[in-house]
């Protein structure tokens, strides 16, 4: 039973927009059912809109009510979860970790256009000097919170938050278009790779490839 849960998301291997919701909704232990609509497709227009207002995935729906867009869903989620601490409990890591995860989901144009998600695709190529900026400023982030709570856990604010649910789709970049990166970012991104939830949907990216 999903408890009235559905998540609408793209194509696993390409969605890095819809791969977030699903990280939160997962790493708070929560039922849901998903329906991954393809894109690219004659209909996939039509079925965007018949089930999100935005006429983009992800979507979730929880009973009657409706919530469209990753960082929106990932607080719906942090709400509807309380005990899950989707959010550091701490009012000062609290406030680091939404400005953080706002700072992905607004800017970063950079590293997304020329280096966008494919999970399957290995794809080596040198950063031009915008995207070394944006994974300059990656970097940073991951280092300098990850760094500040270590005694707490081993993502960016010790346990895992929504945070690294909007950082998850910059690590399956890094490893398919090879970015090197220090120890310790390798580090953070073999313990995101790990999460059970990152790896269901991997399985899944991959399975998708090979579906007629």
């Amino acid at each position: 039973m999903s408890s009235g849960l559905v998540l609408y998301v793209g194509n696993k291997n390409l969605s890095s927009w819809s791969l977030r919701p699903y990280l939160a909704l997962a790493q708070a232990g929560a039922s849901f059912d998903e329906v991954v609509i393809p894109l690219d497709r004659p209909d996939t227009r039509e079925k965007l809109l018949a089930m999100s207002p935005s006429g983009r995935v992800p979507v979730l729906r929880d009973g009657a009510l409706l919530v469209w867009d990753s960082l929106a869903i990932c607080e719906h989620v942090a709400e509807r979860f309380p005990e899950a601490h989707l959010w550091p409990e701490d009012r000062v890591a609290r406030a680091a970790a939404r400005s953080v995860s706002a700072e992905m989901h607004a800017g970063f144009s950079d590293l997304r256009r020329e280096m966008p998600m494919n999970i399957a695709a290995r794809t080596p190529r040198p950063a031009t000097p915008a995207v070394a900026r944006d994974i300059e400023r990656v970097l940073s982030i991951w280092t300098e919170h990850r760094a500040r709570y270590a005694e707490r856990g081993p993502f960016l604010f010790g346990p895992f938050t929504i945070a690294d649910a909007m950082y998850a789709p910059v690590v399956t970049r890094f490893v398919t278009y090879a970015v090197p990166v220090p120890a310790e970012a390798q580090s953070y991104m073999d313990t995101v790779l790990a999460l059970p939830a990152m790896r269901r949907w991997t399985a899944d990216a991959l399975e998708e490839l090979r579906a007629p």
